[in-house]
């Protein structure tokens, strides 16, 4: 990680599949409705139920705030999600963000919230960690590597 300066770091939930896809590689963009703050360095990978819990994190490359159907074109190769599912997520948007995965951590074992982050409930979208949270957290996914 020391290659990678650390602003903020935010915890992101996301579907099973796209967090396996995102750290094995497959899925190299996360396509969201809004855009994260250009500060944003880092994001933590929550994995929703069944799994609940943290499988690791990413860094961020680079944002785009393009419409749907430009974003589809740019990364359609690395999108890691079907066109149907797609097009569902950003139904009525006029604009899209694809969110460019940079390296990525995986976590040998699941980081639980409540044990781990001291976190009641996984965030709707994302949540801002505090900053010794974070760097606690990406020190320990660093030392799994």
């Amino acid at each position: 990680m020391d290659s990678h300066p650390v602003g903020r770091v935010i915890l992101m939930s996301f579907h099973p599949q796209y967090a396996q896809r995102i750290l094995d590689g497959t899925k190299r963009v996360e396509f969201r409705k809004r855009r994260i703050a250009d500060d944003v360095t880092h994001i933590v990978v929550y994995a929703t139920a069944p799994v609940s819990a943290v499988v690791g994190a990413f860094a961020v490359r680079d944002q785009h705030s393009l419409s749907p159907h430009k974003l589809w074109l740019r990364f359609e190769e690395v999108a890691g999600i079907g066109i149907k599912d797609y097009v569902n997520y950003f139904s009525g948007r006029e604009t899209g963000v694809g969110i460019e995965v940079g390296d990525t951590w995986r976590a040998h074992t699941p980081m639980y919230l409540r044990e781990s982050f001291g976190i009641a409930r996984p965030p709707q979208s994302f949540q801002y960690l505090a900053d010794d949270t974070a760097a606690l957290t990406l020190k320990s996914l660093n030392e799994q590597q």
